[in-house]
Order: structure tokens, then C-alpha cells, then sequence
């Protein structure tokens, strides 16, 4: 491999190395914007993603002090990636190691600070054998960091089968755990795929080789977890969440007008203030046809407006959905969830969708479908109290909630008069004002990142 050459006008290089998939690299992406911008005229911060994500990212615009190199995928493009979320964790791991590290050898100037994903396991590993510091980037909550973690320490060097211990001996293996907490660890198991759970208990023992672990949330939504975790390690733990694109927030709206995105934020310019329903179900998993059905019957006897982003079922539901309502395959999600029209947020409660709500000051209505979504789902609705769910059964997925279910909470959620939704809201914003108040200078994941740039770049304090 050829000696790539960039810039030498910097006093520091910065290689970052996302997991391959979207919500891993927006964060990443987001991440490294901040720092370039904190840092203009003095990091430089290369990218290594796959030819697949260099294709999708490569050509948008950058500040110039970001850059791209890339590596072979980590399996065919074309590949269903959410039939076997499983191969392709282990794929991500196994096979993006070896060229990353060929790379780094043959970057100019040389690095001097890797940030990697949690979730690829290696790069600590990588950073240690060149001798560069490496920071480590969790992209979900503290929540289940903290989850996946006590797994770890629950399966020990035994089989990972929770159900073996009984409540006693899990009390005795993490006993700072309440028993609800427990009770919760055990039912995330359960909810779990046993071979992915695998994989990210091996990725979080190697998070102790590193020399930062970051984490992409903020330290006054989650005090009690963050401080747990900073006692575990003896090294920096920083919250530098939200990962979202807030600093490009007053340019979104022009530069979707000019493009693609047009048609539908004139539709959305066109509705009454907070009066459209955000649906945005994920992009990796989706629902069974007849669990859509059912939603769609629902939304079209509501009478509410709803904005509705599916990427893989757009055609069909168009022809299903009335007129109250615009079906897309793709948007700026936090542009729209920031538009004025925008009420309410039907979610599957992806971390990176919950933060964008709650900056935005939008209430949630919760559907998660498993790992995180669960959790995440349970601070919404328990801790911050700025949404309410969609109930499902315990049995699971496979479990289909009728028509006139959804139609009674939709329209409950969307009544902008009635107590109950005055109240959502009013805690919707006071949450937003805890987040925003963290990201301003002087907030504690402005500070954060300030410290963790002054670190990584070897800045004088």
C-alpha cells in the first residue's frame, strides 16, 4: 500500500474509525465535526470507513479539516444486513481490523489519537501495538452501557446464559444492582439475541485497554450511571453527547429546500403548528405487514396528520395512506423533528432518535422493537416522562397491537388541550433545556470535549 499523503500544516491527527452503520456513523460523523470545528487550524482528522460508506458520505460536504480513506467492505454491499444482524457485527469485527491497521501505517503525517467505536472491539487493541492514544466512542446510552457491562460480569468465563443464575447469585455478582435493575438485566437478555449479546460483551472487555471511553450521552440526563462508570475505570470517562448535527440546524432548512427534500418540507411548511405526527420506525428492522396494516387503518380513522418516513415500504403505503398524511423514504430527521408542524414523534427509540427528540423538545411515543430501544424506551417513559408507549405484550415482536389501540393513543397524544398531553409536553421541555444547557459553552459536554480535545491533541492546558 502506497504512503497516503495529507496535510502537514497541522499540529495533530485524528483517525477516527466508525462501526458500519448509519446510526455508528452519523455519530462518528458528528463527533468529528465538532472537533473540527473547535479545532480548525490545528486537527486534522481522517475517516476510515468501507467503499460502501465512502460511497454514501464521501462526496457530502466537509469542513476541510476532515478526510476519507477507506478500506474493503465488510461484506457485499448488496447483502441483506438485517437478516443476520448477528454475522454482520461479527463480520465488522473480525474482518475491518487487518486493513485499518495497514492503513494507519501508511498515513502522512503520522497519527497521534484514534478514536474508535465500542462496538469494532479492536481499536484499543490497535492503538496499544502502534503506541497511540486511543479514546473509545459508545454511541448509545449510559443505560446500556451499563447493561451490556453487567452481562459481561455476570457470564464471567462461563456459557452466557443468565437464566443459569438464580436472583441470589446475580445479587452476589453485581450487588450494586437492585433487585428491579436485576429484574430488568434479566429480561434485556432474554430480548436479545444470544450470539450479538456475545459480541458486544467481547467488544466492552476491551474497552479497559483504552485511554478515554466517551459516551454519547449527557451527564445530567444519566448523573447516577455515568458516575457508576467512572468509578470502574481508571481513566476518563467523558459524556459528550448529544452526537447530533445541532450546529448545522439553521442551514437544514434552506439546503433541503434546494434540493430532494423540497416537496415535503412545503407540506410540512403548510401544517398548523405541532400538529403533524413524526413516524419514523428504523431503518435496520422492520415490522410484519400485518403489525403495518393495522397502523395504517389506525392513522387514517384518527384524522391526525402524520409525516411518515419508510424507506423499504414507501410505494405501499402511499397507496394506503389518506390524505392527512405524506409518506417519504428518506428525510432529515432532525431538520423535520425541529420544524414547527412537528407535534409528536412515533419512534422505535434508537438512542440517536431519542437525543434528536429531546433537543428538539418533541414528545415520543415509544415502539421499541429490542437491544437498546428497550432501555431507552423505559427512560423516556419512567425518568424524563416526556412520552408515552405504544404497549405491546411480553411475548414479543410476533405480537400485533390492533388497530383500535393505536388509534385511541395516537389521537390521546396528538390532543394538544387534553391535561395529560400539557403535561408530556411541559416535561418534554424541561428536558430539552437540560440538554441544551450542556451543549452551550460552559455546559458540562461542551467542557467534556474541550478536555478530551486537549487531550488527544496535546494541548497545553
Amino acid at each position: 500500500m502506497e504512503t497516503i499523503s495529507l496535510p502537514k500544516s497541522f499540529s495533530s491527527h485524528v483517525v477516527a474509525i466508525p462501526y458500519p452503520h448509519r446510526s455508528h456513523v452519523n455519530c462518528m460523523m458528528n463527533l468529528c465535526k465538532s472537533i473540527a470545528s473547535r479545532r480548525p487550524n490545528q486537527v486534522l482528522i481522517t475517516v476510515i470507513v468501507t467503499q460502501e460508506w465512502l460511497g454514501y458520505i464521501g462526496s457530502e460536504p466537509m469542513p476541510y479539516n476532515i478526510c476519507f480513506a477507506s478500506i474493503p467492505n465488510v461484506i457485499p454491499p448488496e447483502h441483506d444486513k438485517a437478516a443476520d444482524v448477528s454475522a454482520f457485527f461479527e463480520a465488522a469485527m473480525r474482518n475491518m481490523e487487518a486493513p485499518s491497521e495497514e492503513l494507519l501505517a501508511h498515513l502522512e503525517p503520522p497519527v497521534n489519537a484514534i478514536v474508535g467505536d465500542v462496538e469494532l472491539g479492536w481499536p484499543a487493541a490497535v492503538a496499544n501495538r502502534r503506541n497511540i492514544p486511543v479514546a473509545v466512542l459508545w454511541t448509545m446510552s449510559a443505560r446500556c452501557y451499563n447493561i451490556t457491562h453487567q452481562l459481561g460480569v455476570l457470564a464471567g468465563n462461563r456459557s452466557m446464559d443468565v437464566d443459569l443464575l438464580d436472583e441470589q447469585e446475580m445479587s452476589m455478582r453485581i450487588p450494586e444492582m437492585s433487585s428491579a435493575e436485576l429484574s430488568e438485566l434479566r429480561k434485556f437478555f432474554h430480548d436479545t439475541d444470544l450470539k450479538f449479546m456475545q459480541l458486544s460483551v467481547e467488544c466492552l472487555s476491551q474497552v479497559p485497554k483504552a485511554n478515554y471511553l466517551l459516551l454519547n450521552t449527557i451527564q445530567e440526563l444519566e448523573p447516577e450511571l455515568i458516575d457508576f462508570l467512572k468509578t470502574k475505570y481508571p481513566f476518563p470517562v467523558f459524556p459528550i453527547g448529544p452526537s447530533i448535527p445541532f450546529s448545522e440546524l439553521e442551514e437544514s432548512h434552506s439546503t433541503i429546500n434546494g434540493g430532494h427534500g423540497a416537496q415535503y418540507m412545503n407540506w410540512l411548511d403548510s401544517q398548523p403548528p405541532r400538529s403533524v405526527l413524526y413516524i419514523a420506525l428504523g431503518s435496520f428492522l422492520s415490522f410484519s405487514k400485518t403489525q403495518m396494516n393495522e397502523i395504517v387503518k389506525a392513522l387514517n380513522n384518527s384524522g391526525i396528520r402524520f409525516f411518515w418516513v419508510a424507506r423499504d415500504d414507501e410505494s405501499w403505503l402511499k397507496e394506503k395512506c389518506g390524505i392527512r398524511g405524506l409518506v417519504v423514504p428518506w428525510c432529515d430527521q432532525f431538520g423535520v423533528l425541529n420544524h414547527s408542524s412537528i407535534g409528536g414523534f412515533w419512534s422505535h427509540c434508537g438512542w440517536i432518535s431519542v437525543m434528536e427528540a429531546v433537543f428538539a423538545g418533541v414528545p415520543i411515543l415509544t415502539f421499541p422493537l429490542w437491544l437498546d430501544q428497550v432501555p431507552n424506551s423505559k427512560q423516556v417513559l419512567e425518568e424524563w416522562k416526556n412520552g408515552w408507549e405504544i404497549k405491546r405484550s411480553e411475548a414479543g415482536g410476533d405480537v400485533v397491537v390492533k388497530k383500535q389501540e393505536i388509534e385511541e393513543i395516537v389521537r390521546r397524544f396528538m390532543d394538544l388541550e387534553s391535561k395529560e398531553s400539557k403535561e408530556m409536553r411541559d416535561k418534554a421541555r424541561e428536558v430539552q433545556s437540560i440538554l441544551r444547557q450542556a451543549i452551550v459553552k460552559g455546559g458540562s459536554s461542551h467542557a467534556n470535549l474541550d478536555e478530551l480535545i486537549r487531550n488527544i491533541s496535546r494541548e497545553e492546558n
